[in-house]
């Protein structure tokens, strides 16, 4: 097949522009997620920055800190905060500080209600400090995703939200959305990409744990790995609402700082 020209254009439109059946290249620059083969399928090669990523997964899966551990140790390790709103588990310090993410560099805010936990997505994103938000909004509607996705476009850290898998069948402003699974034989994760910029790719993407991250969690270093996963460290009470001071205050330190 002849392969296509672009047309002619301004040069400042050039790179927002990209064909429907290639690979989308990105003006503004990508964050490696930590997973070659998972970079190679990414428009520009990693998780975007300045725009939202949507992660859908079915319910007791919880297999986020598993796909973006490697990318947000990287980050912090860069001066970046994790900013954590509305986890579905408190989460447990010492194991994520094992995992490359210090306490001094996470943030856990536990908003009472979906309005709040929107209220702190925006307030996050409008913080002139560079941090990775993480947002579970499993009732978020299609209009409040689009709002969240324009507070992004001026955020120069990373955006993702958690949703659950029946979300897939509804729309999504984000640019890039996809869903998790577990390969229980290989314990290795199955990524699809249900959107991206680029053409359609119907197979899942296997992402396996790196070596380092396969010791830290007593799983042998070659592709052979126990048919479950170890838990991820979490603890399963999940806390009382807090005041509202509470709520408020690490967002307030974070914009301070």
């Amino acid at each position: 097949m002849t392969p296509r020209h672009p047309l002619p254009m301004p040069e400042h439109l050039a790179p927002q522009v990209w064909w429907g059946d290639t690979l989308g290249q990105t003006a503004v620059s990508a964050w490696p997620s930590g997973h070659a083969r998972l970079d190679a399928h990414l428009p520009g090669g990693g998780w975007p920055r300045q725009a939202m990523t949507e992660v859908l997964q079915p319910p007791g899966l919880a297999a986020e800190w598993r796909l973006l551990a490697p990318a947000l140790s990287a980050l912090v390790a860069r001066g970046a905060s994790v900013l954590m709103i509305g986890p579905q588990h408190e989460p447990h310090l010492p194991g994520l500080a094992q995992w490359g993410l210090p306490p001094e560099r996470v943030v856990w805010v536990h908003p009472a209600t979906h309005t709040q936990r929107l209220w702190a997505t925006e307030q996050a994103l409008k913080a002139d400090s560079l941090t990775a938000v993480l947002s579970w909004l499993p009732q978020a509607q299609p209009e409040q995703l689009r709002r969240l996705q324009t507070c992004a476009a001026s955020h120069q850290g990373l955006l993702f939200v958690f949703r659950p898998l029946v979300a897939a069948g509804s729309s999504s402003p984000a640019p890039l959305r996809l869903s998790l699974a577990l390969d229980t034989e290989q314990a290795d994760l199955q990524v699809r990409l249900l959107k991206r910029r680029g053409a359609t790719l119907n197979e899942p993407i296997p992402v396996q744990v790196p070596v380092a991250w396969r010791r830290l969690w007593g799983l042998p270093s070659g592709v052979d790995a126990p048919a479950t996963w170890p838990a991820v460290p979490v603890v399963s009470t999940v806390p009382a609402p807090l005041p509202q001071e509470a709520v408020h205050g690490p967002l307030d330190r974070l914009v301070a700082g």
